[in-house]
């Protein structure tokens, strides 16, 4: 999947401008808990997040993400959209709740990452 397609599929806005917005994710994972998200494959996956803070790029930085997703509307600062720019990572923001934004994906056919933690 395209991020041009996550784009549509969430309702999404993109907050990166600079984006390339035809990157492919394989993958996704829904978490506020970015030490869940270290639990992840590395590839080319999409973060869904309610959390708003610099470690969130950080994370997704570490794990090769090429996308992040906040959910419900948050809108994160100037600062964690540079850093992202910075890492070249794609920033969307949806209205939807992590939940139904990550429904919405699966029910188009982006699966999760396998978890390296049993």
């Amino acid at each position: 999947m395209k991020i041009r397609d996550m784009l549509e599929i969430l309702d999404a806005e993109l907050l990166s401008p600079d984006a390339d917005v035809d990157r492919e994710v394989h993958t996704a994972c829904g978490s506020d808990m970015m030490s869940d998200v270290l639990a992840y494959v590395k590839d080319q996956a999409v973060l869904l997040t309610g959390l708003n803070n610099p470690q969130v790029v950080r994370t997704a930085d570490m794990m090769d993400m090429v996308c992040i997703v906040f959910v419900r509307g948050k809108t994160p600062d100037q600062q964690l959209l540079d850093l992202a720019a910075q890492r070249d990572i794609a920033v969307l923001r949806t209205p939807h709740t992590m939940f139904q934004a990550c429904g919405l994906l699966f029910a188009q056919g982006l699966r999760g990452g396998e978890s390296h933690a049993r």
